[in-house]
Formats: C-alpha cells, sequence, structure tokens
C-alpha cells in the first residue's frame, strides 16, 4: 500500500494539498508528520522524538529539548496527489512560527491528545487558523494511552473550539487494545497487525460486537450532515438515509466552509490510522484551486507608485498569470541563504529575475529547491500552489512580496507579534562585540518575532521576543551556530528623577583664570517641580518635562549667554544626584545674572547653567521614577483571582476588569520593572491560556527601596 513520491507524477493543482500539523506541545503532531512520511514513502525508517531521529526536527536543540520549535517543510506525495506539508511548533513562546505558517496554508490537521482533549494552545493555534480561513480536519491521538477516550475529546472540541464535529470513525478496542477504527461511512473496519510495523492494515466487515455501535455513530453522523448540508439533508428525506458518495461530499464541502470539522482517530506512535488520515487530507481539504483568488496591491502601488494601478487585485492559482509569491520563512544553512515561499500564481524557473515589492528591489532566484527539512532536491521550476525554498535573494525577509517586475503586486504579511519579554546580551569578550551584532542580526531577520535594540540610556543590547523559552532558544542559537559565548541577564529600568521641592535664588558665578582671556559667568537660578505631572512626559530623553524661562531685566544677562545658559542646564539633565539618572519634571527660571566686558562667554555662561543647576539639584527634595505599563490580561474567568493577587505582588493597580464569554480581561497599571517574567507565571497560573499586551504610559514615583537598586 506505500506509495513512492519518485514514481508519481502530479501535474494538476487539483491534486496538491498544502497543509500544516497543528497542536499542543505534545500531542503527538511531529510523530503523526514522521508516520505520514513513512507511509508515503518519503523516508524508509520511521523517526522517533525520543530518540532524536525525526525528519522534522533537525535542529539540534529541538532534539535536545524533545520539542518543535521551528517550522518545517515536508513534500510527499499519496494516491496521485503531492502534500505539501509543515509541522508547526506547539509550544505557545513559538506561535509566531504557527502564524507565519497558517498564512500559506490551504488547510490543517489538529492533532489532540485522546486523554487530555483540547489542551491551551491547542486553542490558541485553532483562533489563528479561524483568523485565517483555513480548513481543518481533527485527529484525536493516542488512542492507545490509559484514559484515552474519543467521546470525551470529541466533547472538549465541540465545547472548546465550537466547531461542529462530524465523527467519521468508532475505534475497535480501548487503551492498549485498540487495533483498529469502524469507517463510519462505507461501514468497513480498518485493523492494522498487533506488531503495529506500519506495513498497513487489513480491511474486512465491522466486528460483530461493535456492529450496533457502528450503526448507532452512523445514524448519528448522517443526521448531523443533514442538519447542515443542503444535499444530504434532500437525499436523507427522501431515503431516510444518506449514501457514502453523497456522505463524502457534503463532509467536503462543510470541511471547506468551515461549518463542520471531520474528526478522525489513531495511535500515531504505533503506526494506526495514518491511512485513513492521509485519505481524509486528499477528500476533504482543498486543493490551491478551491482556495480563493489570493488579493493585494496591484500596479506600481508596491513600489511607489500610486492612482488607479494601486487597486486591490486579485491573482488565481494559475500557472500561466504572473508570477506572484509570499516569503514566510527565512533560514541561513550550509547551502546558503534559503528563502521559503508559497508560490500563488505564474511560474518561477530557475534564473529568473523577481522583484521584491516592498524593498523595490530585484533579486535573481539561483536555485529552486524542493524541501524536506534539512534536506533538499534542486528543481527547475515552480509552479502556483507550490512550496519551496529559493537561493539567491539576499534582501528579502519574511513577509516580502516577490513578483514579476512587470506586474508587480504586493500581498498582505503575516502578522507579527509584539515582544513581550526582554534579556541583556552582552559578548563575554569585548573582541566579539561585532560578531555578536552580526549574529543577533541575523536572528533578527530569521524570526521577526524577535527585536533587537540598543538602550539609548544604559547602553545595552535588549533581545525581546514572545516568552523566557524563545529568547532562551535565540541565546543558545548564538551560542552554538556562531561559537561566542554570551553573557545574559536583565535589563536595566530607565529611572528619571524629579523634583519634589525646589530652591530659590541659588547664586553660581563661574570664574576661570588661566592666563589671557579668562571665563567669567555669574547666574541666578530658581528650581521648581513642573505643574503639570512629571509622568505624563515620557519616553525620548532627558530633553522632555523640562521648561527653562528668563525673567532677567535691564540687558544684565544678553540674550546670546542666556540661550547658553538653557543649553547648560539641559547638559546637567542627563545625570542627576540620586543615582546618575535623568531628571525630569522640573522649572528652571533665570532671574538675574552680570557679565565681565572682556571674559564673559557663550562658553562660559554654559558652564554656569550646568553647574548652576547640579549645585541647585542636590540643594532640592528630588524623587526617583519608574517606568510604568498599562498592562491588559486576559484570562479564564476562573483563574481571576489568581491573576489579581499576582498583579497585587508586583505594585500593580487594577483599573478596570471585564467579562464576556468565559473570558475575563483585567487593566492594571505595573511598573516595567515588575513585568520580567510575567509572562511565563501568567501562562502558568492560568495552564497557559491566559495572555497579555503592555502599553508604556509614563513614568509614576518608585517605592523608597527602588533607589538603591537603581543606583
Amino acid at each position: 500500500m506505500r506509495s513512492n513520491p519518485h514514481t508519481q507524477h502530479v501535474d494538476d493543482l487539483g491534486t496538491v494539498r498544502n497543509l500544516g500539523i497543528l497542536a499542543h506541545v505534545d500531542a503527538g503532531k511531529t510523530t503523526v508528520t514522521e508516520r505520514i512520511l513513512y507511509r508515503t514513502g518519503a523516508t524508509y525508517k520511521r523517526g522517533e522524538v525520543h530518540d532524536g531521529t525525526t525528519v522534522t526536527d533537525f535542529d539540534s536543540q529541538e532534539r535536545d529539548r524533545g520539542i518543535t520549535i521551528f517550522a518545517a517543510a515536508v513534500s510527499c506525495a499519496w494516491d496521485g496527489h503531492r502534500i505539501n506539508l509543515i509541522d508547526t511548533p506547539g509550544h505557545v513562546d513559538f506561535a509566531d512560527e504557527v502564524e507565519r505558517s497558517l498564512r500559506v496554508l490551504d488547510g490543517a490537521v489538529a492533532v489532540f491528545d485522546a486523554v487530555a482533549g483540547v489542551e491551551p494552545q491547542s486553542e490558541s493555534v485553532w483562533r489563528q487558523a479561524d483568523r485565517h480561513g483555513v480548513p481543518r480536519i481533527a485527529f484525536v491521538n493516542k488512542l492507545d494511552r490509559a484514559g484515552a477516550d474519543l467521546d470525551t475529546a470529541v466533547a472538549s472540541i465541540r465545547e472548546r473550539l465550537h466547531p461542529a464535529p462530524l465523527v467519521v470513525q468508532l475505534p475497535i478496542g480501548t487503551e492498549d487494545g485498540f487495533t483498529g477504527v469502524v469507517d463510519l461511512l462505507r461501514m468497513r473496519a480498518l485493523v492494522w497487525a498487533d506488531g503495529g510495523d506500519g506495513d498497513g492494515f487489513a480491511e474486512g466487515p465491522v466486528p460483530e460486537a461493535v456492529l450496533p455501535q457502528a450503526q448507532h455513530r452512523r445514524r448519528l453522523l448522517v443526521e448531523a450532515v443533514a442538519e447542515l448540508h443542503p444535499g444530504a439533508l434532500e437525499e436523507f428525506c427522501a431515503t431516510g438515509t444518506v449514501e457514502a458518495p453523497t456522505l463524502a461530499a457534503a463532509l467536503r464541502d462543510l470541511t471547506r466552509t468551515g461549518e463542520g470539522v471531520v474528526v478522525l482517530c489513531g495511535s500515531a506512535y504505533r503506526n494506526r490510522g495514518i491511512e485513513p488520515l492521509l485519505e481524509a487530507v486528499v477528500a476533504y481539504l482543498p486543493s490551491p484551486l478551491d482556495v480563493p483568488p489570493v488579493r493585494g496591491a496591484g500596479g506600481a502601488g508596491g513600489a511607489g507608485g500610486s492612482g488607479a494601478d494601486d487597486a486591490v487585485q486579485e491573482r488565481t492559482a494559475d500557472p500561466a498569470a504572473p508570477f506572484a509569491a509570499l516569503v514566510f520563512k527565512v533560514n541561513s544553512t550550509s547551502t546558503g541563504r534559503l528563502t521559503f515561499l508559497r508560490v500563488y500564481s505564474g511560474t518561477i524557473d530557475k534564473g529568473a529575475a523577481v522583484l521584491d515589492v516592498g524593498a523595490r528591489r530585484t533579486e535573481r532566484i539561483s536555485r529552486i529547491l524542493r524541501v524536506q527539512a534539512d534536506r533538499h532536491a534542486e528543481v527547475d521550476r515552480a509552479v502556483a500552489g507550490d512550496i519551496v525554498a529559493v537561493i539567491g535573494p539576499k534582501a528579502a525577509r519574511a513577509g516580502a512580496t516577490l513578483c514579476a517586475p512587470a506586474a508587480p503586486l504586493l500581498l498582505e504579511p503575516p502578522s507579527v507579534a509584539v515582544p513581550v519579554v526582554s534579556v541583556a546580551v552582552e559578548a563575554r569578550r569585548r573582541t566579539e562585540t561585532e560578531r555578536l551584532v552580526s549574529a543577533l542580526a541575523r536572528l533578527v531577520e530569521e524570526d521577526p518575532s524577535l527585536a533587537v535594540r540598543t538602550d539609548s540610556e544604559t547602553g545595552q543590547t535588549v533581545l525581546s521576543g514572545m516568552g523566557e523559552l524563545h529568547l532562551e532558544v535565540a541565546v543558545e542559537k548564538v551560542r552554538r551556530d556562531h561559537g561566542l559565548e554570551v553573557n545574559v541577564g536583565r535589563p536595566k529600568v530607565a529611572y528619571r528623577e524629579t523634583v519634589l521641592r525646589g530652591v530659590s535664588g541659588l547664586v553660581h558665578r563661574h570664574v576661570k583664570q588661566d592666563g589671557g582671556a579668562g571665563q567669567f559667568a555669574h547666574v541666578v537660578l530658581d528650581v521648581a517641580p513642573l505643574t503639570a505631572p512629571a509622568g505624563q512626559e515620557q519616553e525620548s530623553g532627558s530633553a522632555q518635562g523640562f521648561v527653562f524661562r528668563s525673567t532677567v531685566v535691564g540687558g544684565r544677562v544678553p540674550q546670546e549667554y542666556v540661550r547658553a545658559v538653557e543649553a547648560g542646564c539641559r547638559d546637567a539633565l542627563a545625570d542627576g544626584p540620586l543615582g546618575g539618572h535623568p531628571v525630569t519634571g522640573l522649572l528652571v527660571t533665570l532671574t538675574d545674572g552680570a557679565t565681565h566686558p572682556k571674559d564673559s562667554s557663550e562658553l562660559a555662561f554654559r558652564t554656569a547653567g550646568r553647574q548652576g543647576l547640579r549645585e541647585a539639584l542636590r540643594a532640592c527634595v528630588l524623587a526617583l521614577l519608574e517606568p510604568v505599563v498599562e498592562v491588559t490580561v486576559a484570562v479564564p474567568e476562573d483563574a481571576v483571582g489568581g491573576v489579581l493577587g499576582d498583579l497585587a505582588a508586583r505594585r500593580g493597580r487594577v483599573s478596570g476588569s471585564t467579562a464576556r464569554g468565559g473570558t475575563a480581561t483585567v487593566t492594571a497599571t505595573v511598573p516595567l520593572a515588575e513585568l520580567f517574567g510575567y509572562a511565563t507565571r501568567l501562562r502558568s497560573r492560568t495552564q497557559g491560556r491566559g495572555t497579555f499586551t503592555a502599553r508604556p504610559t509614563g513614568y509614576a514615583p518608585a517605592p523608597a527601596d527602588a533607589g538603591t537598586a537603581a543606583r
């Protein structure tokens, strides 16, 4: 029964399936992928996650940790159909990999644990697929485990994901005695050998022991489909049943419209249920011809044009149409820089020139590769519907559109999540700083959900990502791939200092005489808090939250010297007396001064302004300010109490709370310094179902002990 992809010729777009495998971590997603590759003949040895021998988890970190970290593309063939498959990560920290993959997929298989049912990340990836309108079928895995129950898993799908689950199989045997399934459409039993060697199944009549239950389950399936599909309803009303061909056609329609989800079952580890799953992929999931045409900004819109040519255009999956493809992944390997594409229309040949519309840059395709995880087979061309990797583009990033230069089209890129966790990184040896900068730039190029910046105040290089595991993996990748020793720590919070009580009439005289022309400047300064709340200024630097004015009369200080005093005061704001932090929220008034006919100059008055304000600040009563953010937390209603307690422990002030559809949304203002580690803590408290976003809102007074820590 095994099909060999090298003996199959797939020319019709209707026989192509672009699908992803989606699941919570440890639901068996990678094992399902491995068994698909084995059963289709793409591999000749079954890979195992626990042995580190899987095809798609080829990265050393994936094998060490036993989880999928990077989305991996593979290609195989079954029953005359080519299947382009992407194995996606299941951990919440790598949800952005799933997002980019879903953007280019036509369908998906959602894998569920038969014991746990719908798990938190199962729910998250399901919602992601909803947003992209990706049709799905469900595979309830691990039916051989103790406590496995198909009905319970299906109930959790119905209750938490809210589709209409259409169960097309009945398990034969339970737990360790699970040996096969009943195909409820054709009422045939599929039984796998006890050895579980994956060499196929035996098909026969439904065993007498399960026949009544199978007949009942088929009746339930027919009624559920008839409620949703007019064609099935018509046949059901006329004959009292629905025959297998009509049922299959109705299931295909309901899957592609999203009104229902076909549910299959099995045990991937024991090689049971994979062949029917492949048949369901071919029968129910759409081909590139079945999905709506891709839409984008046409004409010169992406390349700087304007006008009518920028109107939205559609491109169908036609190999003869102008070429258009979306980059969804970039990876640097020993083979070169791989740019992964989904070709939406047209044909691309090796050596062709393409336009990167967003960058307004022409690139040349030097090689086209059919990807098999970390192995590649070179091909001469790719056509609409293909998912391939190309070598040649030097600057294309994930989300870029590559198209025919004569027919520009800008496609909507995948959304990129905003990083929520940050760490400071530095090279252990100063001589390797430039290499670290280069390595981090490559990381961000490969993973757009990472961000790197240099803190303008602390000078730290700050790496931001979706979670602590995400950052841990990124730092380890720098160490392994680039041979760099990296120190990792928490970023320093950018504190501020502000005036609570000022001083009046502070006199500062700057006199310097060391031969030749000297320096003389005499200033009298008043310092007071700004009447507007200092915490409302923010983010960009010491110059904000500062007002300078002059009340000098009679020309005692010329105007050009007044401007020099203001410049000197601004210089003094860079480091305050409490801990060397920028000073903000103060009003400085120049009330009097004096000049010297020969020794006064702009330099002298600038120096007097700087030194005078520093002296005045030492005489003021100051307070330390810390950055605060507005946090919006979405959690299940049953987890609200723990979340509120945790926010209070982090010195958060709750400003609002709402509940809708079983989800509570809490808004609070929290010091940024208390937010480190919050993503992991929130997921722990809510079993991974809680999410949060943070928005900087300004500064607020810090507690007394923060001043010591901030020095």
